[in-house]
């Protein structure tokens, strides 16, 4: 008699499960559909999933998105992009590719002029080349140096990123490596390593850094502007969360899309509909200087980013 009766529960779990798998239950706790399986099974609208969460309305969805970008908000660690590095000056003094007068040279042209990086002004004056600046931010940055060809975005599985995003942050994805689910990411000054962490929540893969040239890189971003057909969908000025929301949700609704990725990446928010097997569409997303300024302080990367 116990093992039939184990027997039957075990049976009835399963079936809940199944049940639960082809009705799932709303995640927004103010969700006006019955909880009942068999009344969500007859009457189930389409589901969007959004921070692990399913969503079964509209207005459930744009609850749910107004929760999260409040979060996002309220957020306030954002990891120092740069602590305790060597200065590029005294890198390349030694490596003996610059000598300490020319070095105080640039430096007294820096200051008079009240602009531009030290590694600029070095190649203006004739002391350095651009390979050699490179490199030694790259020494500085911890990071090898990308001396290949960039693989364009679209070819060899390289996934496109927003163009607006890749020239805020001085960035262009290079290379994917399948095997590792790794996306190699290429800047020309400084690594930000919060871009970073964004596209792995977005693309949910791993990354890793490397240096490139500014030229090498503008015109990779220049060559990305005139392949792609079609970019991210770009918002600027919003006034406040709820539109920010409710432009999501309407894209959302309207894309058939079956998972909403949010991540906030510098003065931007960054959300990816995903509608397999349709190529998915990137808005981008900046809130007026007055009301909600940047979601930059939103971010908060892991230990193993912090440099």
């Amino acid at each position: 008699m116990r093992a039939i009766r184990i027997r039957i529960t075990s049976v009835s779990q399963a079936w809940r499960g199944a049940w639960k798998r082809l009705a799932p239950g709303c995640g927004y706790r103010g969700c006006p559909q019955s909880p009942g399986l068999w009344r969500r099974l007859r009457n189930r609208p389409s589901v969007v999933r959004l921070q692990g969460q399913l969503y079964c309305h509209a207005e459930c969805l744009e609850s749910a998105l107004v929760e999260v970008l409040g979060r996002l908000r309220s957020t306030s660690s954002r990891p120092a992009l740069a602590t305790h590095r060597v200065p590029l000056g005294l890198l390349l003094l030694s490596r003996q590719q610059l000598t300490a007068a020319q070095l105080n040279v640039a430096l007294e042209a820096q200051r008079s002029a009240g602009w531009g990086k030290i590694g600029e002004w070095l190649q203006e004056l004739g002391f350095v080349s651009e390979p050699q600046v490179t490199a030694a931010l790259a020494r500085q940055w911890a990071c090898p140096v990308l001396r290949t060809t960039p693989v364009a975005p679209g070819a060899n599985r390289v996934p496109a990123l927003p163009l607006l995003l890749l020239e805020s942050f001085g960035m262009i994805p290079v290379d994917f490596v399948e095997a590792k689910a790794t996306l190699y990411v290429a800047f020309s000054e400084r690594i930000d390593y919060t871009a970073l962490y964004a596209i792995e929540q977005m693309l949910g893969c791993h990354t890793e850094p490397c240096l490139i040239s500014p030229e090498r890189l503008r015109r990779c971003l220049l060559a990305q502007g005139q392949r792609r057909g079609t970019d991210a969908i770009v918002f600027e000025h919003l006034t406040d969360v709820f539109e920010f929301a409710r432009i999501v949700r309407n894209y959302a609704i309207q894309a058939q899309a079956a998972e909403i990725r949010l991540a906030p990446c510098g003065a931007y928010l960054w959300a990816r509909l995903e509608r397999p097997p349709k190529t998915a569409i990137d808005l981008v997303l900046r809130a007026s200087a007055d009301t909600m300024g940047s979601f930059a302080p939103a971010l908060s990367a892991p230990a193993g980013f912090r440099s």
